[in-house]
Protein backbone atom coordinates (compact mmCIF):
# COMPACT_ATOMS: atom_id res chain seq x y z
CA UNK A 1 0.00 0.00 0.00
CA UNK A 2 1.14 3.52 -0.79
CA UNK A 3 1.79 5.92 2.02
CA UNK A 4 -0.61 8.87 2.17
CA UNK A 5 0.52 11.80 0.03
CA UNK A 6 0.38 14.99 2.11
CA UNK A 7 0.60 18.42 0.50
CA UNK A 8 1.93 21.16 2.81
CA UNK A 9 1.66 24.88 2.05
CA UNK A 10 1.28 28.19 3.90
CA UNK A 11 1.12 31.96 3.48
CA UNK A 12 4.22 32.97 5.47
CA UNK A 13 6.67 31.64 2.89
CA UNK A 14 8.32 28.28 2.27
CA UNK A 15 11.14 28.84 4.79
CA UNK A 16 8.98 30.16 7.65
CA UNK A 17 9.38 28.36 11.00
CA UNK A 18 5.71 27.32 11.08
CA UNK A 19 5.75 25.39 7.82
CA UNK A 20 9.13 23.83 8.65
CA UNK A 21 7.61 22.46 11.85
CA UNK A 22 4.39 21.32 10.15
CA UNK A 23 6.18 19.44 7.37
CA UNK A 24 8.38 17.66 9.93
CA UNK A 25 5.28 16.48 11.82
CA UNK A 26 3.52 15.48 8.60
CA UNK A 27 6.40 13.13 7.66
CA UNK A 28 5.28 10.78 10.43
CA UNK A 29 2.07 10.13 8.50
CA UNK A 30 3.09 9.86 4.85
CA UNK A 31 5.05 11.21 1.92
CA UNK A 32 5.24 14.99 2.07
CA UNK A 33 5.21 17.44 -0.82
CA UNK A 34 5.79 21.11 -0.03
CA UNK A 35 4.66 23.80 -2.48
CA UNK A 36 4.54 27.21 -0.84
CA UNK A 37 5.03 30.90 -1.65
CA UNK A 38 8.55 32.17 -2.14
CA UNK A 39 7.78 35.16 0.11
CA UNK A 40 5.19 36.14 2.76
CA UNK A 41 1.65 36.31 1.40
CA UNK A 42 -0.37 37.04 4.54
CA UNK A 43 -3.81 38.59 4.07
CA UNK A 44 -4.09 37.46 0.45
CA UNK A 45 -7.34 35.61 1.06
CA UNK A 46 -8.40 33.55 -1.96
CA UNK A 47 -6.47 35.68 -4.48
CA UNK A 48 -5.11 34.00 -7.60
CA UNK A 49 -2.63 35.22 -10.20
CA UNK A 50 -4.24 35.92 -13.56
CA UNK A 51 -2.41 38.93 -15.04
CA UNK A 52 1.19 37.82 -14.67
CA UNK A 53 3.27 34.68 -14.93
CA UNK A 54 3.91 32.13 -12.22
CA UNK A 55 7.35 30.68 -11.63
CA UNK A 56 8.40 27.74 -9.50
CA UNK A 57 11.81 26.74 -8.18
CA UNK A 58 13.03 23.58 -6.49
CA UNK A 59 14.08 24.13 -2.90
CA UNK A 60 15.63 22.06 -0.13
CA UNK A 61 14.32 23.52 3.12
CA UNK A 62 12.17 20.52 4.06
CA UNK A 63 13.96 17.42 2.74
CA UNK A 64 10.58 16.36 1.35
CA UNK A 65 9.49 13.98 -1.41
CA UNK A 66 9.30 17.07 -3.60
CA UNK A 67 9.30 20.76 -2.79
CA UNK A 68 8.97 23.97 -4.75
CA UNK A 69 8.66 27.63 -3.99
CA UNK A 70 6.12 29.53 -6.09
CA UNK A 71 5.96 33.22 -6.95
CA UNK A 72 2.17 33.23 -6.52
CA UNK A 73 -0.37 33.25 -3.72
CA UNK A 74 -1.18 30.39 -1.34
CA UNK A 75 -4.13 29.40 -3.53
CA UNK A 76 -1.87 29.49 -6.60
CA UNK A 77 0.41 27.04 -4.77
CA UNK A 78 -2.41 24.54 -4.22
CA UNK A 79 -3.63 24.87 -7.81
CA UNK A 80 -0.09 24.44 -9.13
CA UNK A 81 0.44 21.40 -6.92
CA UNK A 82 -2.81 19.71 -7.90
CA UNK A 83 -2.64 20.43 -11.61
CA UNK A 84 1.08 20.31 -12.34
CA UNK A 85 3.41 19.04 -9.64
CA UNK A 86 1.93 16.22 -7.58
CA UNK A 87 2.38 12.67 -8.89
CA UNK A 88 -1.18 11.81 -7.76
CA UNK A 89 -4.08 13.25 -5.83
CA UNK A 90 -3.18 14.40 -2.33
CA UNK A 91 -4.68 12.39 0.52
CA UNK A 92 -4.43 15.40 2.82
CA UNK A 93 -3.69 19.13 2.41
CA UNK A 94 -2.13 20.98 5.35
CA UNK A 95 -1.70 24.75 5.46
CA UNK A 96 0.34 26.59 8.10
CA UNK A 97 1.38 26.71 10.75
CA UNK A 98 0.40 30.36 10.56
CA UNK A 99 2.15 32.87 12.81
CA UNK A 100 -0.94 34.42 14.45
CA UNK A 101 -4.63 33.67 14.85
CA UNK A 102 -7.04 32.96 12.01
CA UNK A 103 -10.11 32.68 14.22
CA UNK A 104 -13.49 34.32 13.62
CA UNK A 105 -13.67 36.87 10.76
CA UNK A 106 -9.94 36.47 10.08
CA UNK A 107 -10.74 33.35 8.07
CA UNK A 108 -12.02 35.64 5.30
CA UNK A 109 -8.68 37.41 4.89
CA UNK A 110 -6.36 34.52 5.62
CA UNK A 111 -4.08 33.13 2.94
CA UNK A 112 -3.46 30.13 5.21
CA UNK A 113 -7.14 29.23 5.36
CA UNK A 114 -7.78 30.04 1.70
CA UNK A 115 -5.15 27.46 0.76
CA UNK A 116 -6.94 24.90 2.95
CA UNK A 117 -10.31 25.82 1.44
CA UNK A 118 -8.82 25.41 -2.04
CA UNK A 119 -7.66 21.95 -1.03
CA UNK A 120 -11.22 21.12 0.04
CA UNK A 121 -12.50 22.43 -3.31
CA UNK A 122 -10.16 19.91 -4.92
CA UNK A 123 -11.90 17.19 -2.85
CA UNK A 124 -8.94 16.61 -0.56
CA UNK A 125 -9.32 16.55 3.24
CA UNK A 126 -7.72 19.82 4.30
CA UNK A 127 -6.64 21.53 7.52
CA UNK A 128 -5.40 25.04 8.22
CA UNK A 129 -3.27 25.40 11.37
CA UNK A 130 -2.60 28.69 13.17
CA UNK A 131 -0.80 29.46 16.42
CA UNK A 132 -1.87 32.58 18.33
CA UNK A 133 1.68 33.89 18.46
CA UNK A 134 3.01 36.39 15.89
CA UNK A 135 6.61 36.09 17.03
CA UNK A 136 9.21 34.71 14.63
CA UNK A 137 10.44 32.74 17.67
CA UNK A 138 7.02 31.17 18.36
CA UNK A 139 7.29 27.74 20.03
CA UNK A 140 5.26 25.43 17.79
CA UNK A 141 6.48 22.34 19.63
CA UNK A 142 4.06 22.97 22.51
CA UNK A 143 1.19 22.04 20.16
CA UNK A 144 2.87 18.98 18.60
CA UNK A 145 0.63 16.36 20.26
CA UNK A 146 -2.53 18.24 19.29
CA UNK A 147 -1.39 18.62 15.68
CA UNK A 148 -0.48 14.93 15.50
CA UNK A 149 -3.90 13.93 16.82
CA UNK A 150 -5.79 16.11 14.34
CA UNK A 151 -3.71 14.87 11.38
CA UNK A 152 -4.03 11.24 12.45
CA UNK A 153 -7.79 11.39 12.95
CA UNK A 154 -8.31 13.30 9.71
CA UNK A 155 -6.50 10.58 7.77
CA UNK A 156 -8.43 7.78 9.49
CA UNK A 157 -11.88 9.36 9.27
CA UNK A 158 -13.61 10.57 6.15
CA UNK A 159 -13.98 14.34 6.24
CA UNK A 160 -17.20 15.65 4.64
CA UNK A 161 -16.64 16.68 1.01
CA UNK A 162 -15.92 20.36 0.54
CA UNK A 163 -15.21 20.94 4.24
CA UNK A 164 -11.86 21.82 5.79
CA UNK A 165 -10.83 22.39 9.40
CA UNK A 166 -9.78 25.78 10.74
CA UNK A 167 -7.54 24.93 13.70
CA UNK A 168 -6.37 27.70 16.02
CA UNK A 169 -3.98 26.94 18.88
CA UNK A 170 -3.64 29.19 21.94
CA UNK A 171 -0.23 30.50 22.96
CA UNK A 172 0.19 28.13 25.90
CA UNK A 173 2.55 25.44 27.16
CA UNK A 174 1.50 21.91 26.21
CA UNK A 175 0.40 21.08 29.76
CA UNK A 176 -1.71 24.24 29.89
CA UNK A 177 -3.78 23.39 26.80
CA UNK A 178 -7.07 21.99 28.11
CA UNK A 179 -8.03 20.08 24.95
CA UNK A 180 -9.93 20.56 21.70
CA UNK A 181 -13.23 22.36 21.20
CA UNK A 182 -15.12 21.80 17.94
CA UNK A 183 -17.06 25.03 17.66
CA UNK A 184 -18.42 27.76 15.43
CA UNK A 185 -16.85 30.95 14.16
CA UNK A 186 -17.43 33.86 16.54
CA UNK A 187 -19.33 36.92 15.32
CA UNK A 188 -16.63 39.56 15.38
CA UNK A 189 -15.07 42.23 13.21
CA UNK A 190 -12.22 44.67 12.88
CA UNK A 191 -12.89 48.33 13.69
CA UNK A 192 -10.45 49.87 11.25
CA UNK A 193 -8.76 53.18 10.60
CA UNK A 194 -6.38 54.37 7.93
CA UNK A 195 -3.66 56.35 9.67
CA UNK A 196 -2.41 59.19 7.48
CA UNK A 197 1.34 59.75 7.36
CA UNK A 198 3.66 61.77 5.13
CA UNK A 199 6.84 60.79 3.32
CA UNK A 200 9.94 63.06 3.24
CA UNK A 201 8.50 64.82 0.16
CA UNK A 202 5.29 65.73 1.96
CA UNK A 203 3.14 63.23 0.08
CA UNK A 204 0.45 61.47 2.07
CA UNK A 205 0.34 57.71 2.50
CA UNK A 206 -1.89 55.50 4.63
CA UNK A 207 -1.31 52.67 7.10
CA UNK A 208 -4.16 50.34 7.97
CA UNK A 209 -4.70 49.97 11.71
CA UNK A 210 -7.56 48.53 13.69
CA UNK A 211 -8.92 46.84 16.77
CA UNK A 212 -10.50 43.38 16.86
CA UNK A 213 -13.94 43.35 18.50
CA UNK A 214 -15.73 40.16 19.57
CA UNK A 215 -19.47 40.88 19.56
CA UNK A 216 -20.37 37.82 21.65
CA UNK A 217 -17.65 37.35 24.27
CA UNK A 218 -19.93 35.38 26.62
CA UNK A 219 -20.95 32.73 24.06
CA UNK A 220 -19.19 29.50 25.03
CA UNK A 221 -19.63 27.74 21.68
CA UNK A 222 -17.29 29.94 19.60
CA UNK A 223 -13.65 29.78 18.56
CA UNK A 224 -12.85 33.01 20.39
CA UNK A 225 -14.25 31.63 23.66
CA UNK A 226 -12.32 28.38 23.22
CA UNK A 227 -9.01 30.18 22.66
CA UNK A 228 -9.60 32.59 25.55
CA UNK A 229 -10.26 29.63 27.86
CA UNK A 230 -7.25 27.52 26.99
CA UNK A 231 -8.66 25.24 24.28
CA UNK A 232 -7.65 24.55 20.69
CA UNK A 233 -10.53 25.68 18.49
CA UNK A 234 -11.57 23.59 15.48
CA UNK A 235 -14.14 25.13 13.14
CA UNK A 236 -15.46 23.09 10.17
CA UNK A 237 -15.22 25.59 7.30
CA UNK A 238 -16.56 25.62 3.74
CA UNK A 239 -16.53 27.82 0.66
CA UNK A 240 -20.34 28.08 0.38
CA UNK A 241 -21.19 31.57 1.68
CA UNK A 242 -24.93 31.30 1.04
CA UNK A 243 -27.05 32.71 3.87
CA UNK A 244 -29.57 29.88 3.84
CA UNK A 245 -31.60 31.23 6.76
CA UNK A 246 -32.33 34.37 4.74
CA UNK A 247 -33.26 32.81 1.39
CA UNK A 248 -37.00 33.00 2.01
CA UNK A 249 -36.76 36.59 3.29
CA UNK A 250 -34.98 37.74 0.14
CA UNK A 251 -37.41 35.78 -2.05
CA UNK A 252 -40.34 37.50 -0.33
CA UNK A 253 -39.46 40.93 -1.72
CA UNK A 254 -37.58 40.07 -4.92
CA UNK A 255 -39.83 37.37 -6.44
Amino acid sequence: MQKPLILVTNDDGISAPGILFLSSVAKQFGDVAVIAPDKPQSGMGHAITINSTLRIQKTNYHNALLEYSCTGTPVDCVKMAVNKLLPRKADLVLSGINHGSNSSINVIYSGTMSAAIEGALESAPSIGFSLCDYSIDADFSQAKAIIEKIISESLKNKMPKGVCLNVNIPKLKSDEIKGIKVCRQARANWVEEFEERFDPYGRAYYWLTGKFVNFEPESNDTDEWALSNGYVSVVPTQSDLTSYQNLETIKSYLL
